[in-house]
C-alpha cells in the first residue's frame, strides 16, 4: 500500500478553535490546545497509529509520543490482515473487538487519533470505530508534527491503557462491497467520489490489472484537501469550494473509494466534517474493482 511522504510542517498558524466555526460538525477535529487541556480524562483516550511500512512504528512511537497516548498498529488491529496480494478490509467484529480492548478503547470512551501521514491512517481508524457503531472519535488537526509545533509536550517510553469493553455495532450503511458498489451504478441519489490522484482516476497509471475508474464516479484527490506543505485542513469555505467544483452537494448518498480504503476514509471524514451525512466507503475500492475484469470501467 501506498502512503503519501510524512511532511513536516511549515511556519503557519495552526487551525485554532474558532477556525473551526465553519465546519459542520467541529466536535471531530481536535485542536493541540484542546487536546492539552484534556489529556488525563479517564474518558478519554488518545491513540497513536503512526506506521512504518518496515515495521519500526512501535520505535517511532517509543520515541516520542504524545504525554498517554497508546501505540495502535493499524494493519493488525482495524484491517484484517491479508493473504498475500489481497486487499486489506474492515476487520472482522471480533478482531476489532479485542484491538479496541487492547487499546483501551470501550463502550464509554472518547478517542483522540493522530498520525503524521495527513491524517489518511488516523482518518482510517476513525472510519473502522463508525463502522462499528462508535462516533465518539475526533482527529488531531495536524497530526503529531502539529501537536510539536503547538509547543506541546512530548513524552517517550510504552503506555499500557487499561483494559475496556468495547461492543461492536455494525452500522451497515456506512461500509460497502464490491457486489454493493456494481448495484448502486447509475442509481440517481448515489455519488462516487474518487479519492486518488488525477493521474489513477484518468486511467494513466496504476498497479492493479486495469486502469481507469468506476463508471460515473467524479475525482476529488483528498491530498488537495490540505494546506500545500502542511498537515492542516483547508478552512471550510475552501474545501466546500473544491467540492462544488466536483458537483457535490447535499442531499445525494455519497460513496468513496481509493485504491485501499485509506485515502477513501479520509475523505469520507472531510464530507462528514462539512455536514454529508449519508457518506459510506466502499472498503475493496480500485484494489478489487480494477482487477476484476467483468466489472464497468472508465477511462
Amino acid at each position: 500500500m501506498r502512503l503519501p511522504p510524512t511532511w513536516r510542517l511549515v511556519t503557519l498558524p495552526l487551525m485554532l478553535e474558532a477556525d473551526l466555526a465553519g465546519f459542520a460538525h467541529p466536535e471531530l477535529l481536535a485542536s493541540p490546545e484542546w487536546l492539552g487541556e484534556n489529556l488525563g480524562r479517564p474518558d478519554l483516550r488518545v491513540l497513536d497509529v503512526r506506521w512504518r511500512p518496515d515495521g519500526t512504528s512501535a520505535t517511532v512511537y517509543g520515541t516520542g509520543h504524545i504525554p498517554g497516548a497508546v501505540h495502535l498498529e493499524w494493519r493488525t488491529s482495524v484491517v484484517d490482515v491479508p493473504e498475500e496480494g489481497e486487499t486489506p478490509l474492515l476487520a472482522a467484529p471480533e478482531h476489532m473487538a479485542a484491538a479496541m480492548a487492547h487499546a483501551g478503547v470501550g463502550d464509554g470512551t472518547s478517542a483522540v487519533l493522530y498520525d503524521d501521514t495527513l491524517s489518511y491512517l488516523a482518518a482510517r481508524v476513525w472510519w473502522s470505530l463508525r463502522a462499528y457503531g462508535h462516533e465518539s472519535a475526533r482527529i488531531l488537526e495536524g497530526g503529531f508534527p502539529g501537536w510539536v509545533d503547538a509547543g506541546q509536550p512530548v513524552a517517550s517510553g510504552m503506555v499500557e491503557a487499561p483494559a475496556a469493553v468495547f461492543t461492536p455495532r455494525a452500522v451497515v450503511r456506512q461500509r460497502l462491497t464490491t457486489t454493493d458498489v456494481r448495484g448502486l451504478l447509475g442509481a440517481p441519489d448515489v455519488l462516487l467520489v474518487d479519492a486518488r490522484g488525477p493521474a489513477e482516476y484518468h486511467g494513466f497509471e496504476g498497479n492493479v490489472r486495469r486502469l481507469g475508474h468506476i463508471p460515473g464516479a467524479v475525482n476529488v484527490p483528498v491530498a488537495s484537501m490540505h494546506v500545500p506543505g502542511t498537515q492542516r485542513l483547508r478552512d471550510a469555505a475552501e474545501l466546500r469550494s473544491l467540492l462544488l467544483k466536483a458537483n457535490i452537494t447535499r442531499g445525494r448518498r455519497l460513496v468513496c473509494y481509493d485504491g485501499s480504503g485509506v485515502a477513501a476514509a479520509k475523505l469520507a471524514f472531510v464530507l462528514t466534517l462539512l455536514g454529508h451525512d449519508d457518506v459510506a466507503v466502499y472498503d475493496g475500492g480500485w484494489a478489487e474493482w480494477g482487477d476484476r475484469l467483468d466489472l464497468p470501467v472508465d477511462r
